[in-house]
């Protein structure tokens, strides 16, 4: 063998006529794929539910594998690809015969925000970081947690937020990021303060180092108390 022998290095065994079949075999998993997509009727990835992604993960690799091994024939993929479907419309049908079995596959919304607070179930249960909870809002136009009536996290990742009515806005924590908003353990001026872990909102005296009675965290920020509503 000798070093950069460039027919080695691109087509190695295999003939340059193979590569029309790569192309051929690579338009079968694009179909295969896409498919299967429209039989579940999803439009997007965030769409997809646990299962479905494990489908897809499992499609791509049978699909994968045809593609780029000349030795690997066709026929098992189509049958991969019709078990899967089977599969999946037997679960599907499993899934709304029985809310128990759905909400174990696919898991429940859960309520993350409730009155301008964080839910601590939900900060604490590891399905979604802090930070990602703030991103969420901010992608919703929240500017504070004092908008928020409700929030939910819903099964495919997607956050549904229910707002406060103009005159109920109450003051919250700021949603802004940690390098755009000013993190306190100790109040500056009289005021209300916001716990910057779950958003409790309390009034503060200068020189004060609060302990928040809902988390037992110590860094704070000054609320917000915008009355706009979204």
């Amino acid at each position: 063998m000798s070093a950069f022998d460039w027919h080695r290095i691109l087509l190695d065994e295999v003939s340059v006529g193979f590569l029309g079949e790569v192309v051929a075999r690579t338009l079968l998993a694009y179909i295969v794929v896409f498919l299967f997509l429209k039989i579940a009727g999803r439009r997007g990835v965030r769409q997809l539910s646990l299962f479905e992604l494990v489908v897809i993960l499992t499609l791509g690799s049978a699909a994968g594998d045809v593609t780029f091994y000349e030795d690997v024939p066709i026929l098992p993929v189509i049958v991969v690809f019709i078990a899967m479907i089977s599969f999946y419309r037997l679960t599907t049908f499993l899934t709304e015969r029985s809310t128990r079995f759905g909400e174990w596959l696919e898991g429940k919304p859960a309520l993350i925000i409730r009155d301008g607070q964080f839910e601590l179930a939900a900060l604490q249960s590891g399905n979604i970081t802090h930070a990602e909870f703030l991103m969420e809002l901010r992608l919703h136009g929240v500017e504070h947690l004092g908008q928020v009536r409700l929030g939910i996290l819903e099964v495919n990742g997607d956050v549904s937020l229910y707002f406060h009515e103009r005159q109920d806005v109450q003051p919250g924590l700021s949603i802004l990021p940690r390098d755009h908003r000013v993190s306190l353990a100790e109040a500056e001026t009289n005021g209300l303060y916001a716990c910057e872990y779950c958003g409790q909102v309390e009034p503060v005296s200068p020189g004060q180092k609060p302990e928040c009675p809902r988390c037992g965290k110590h860094v704070w920020s000054k609320a917000l108390c915008n009355p706009r509503a979204v």
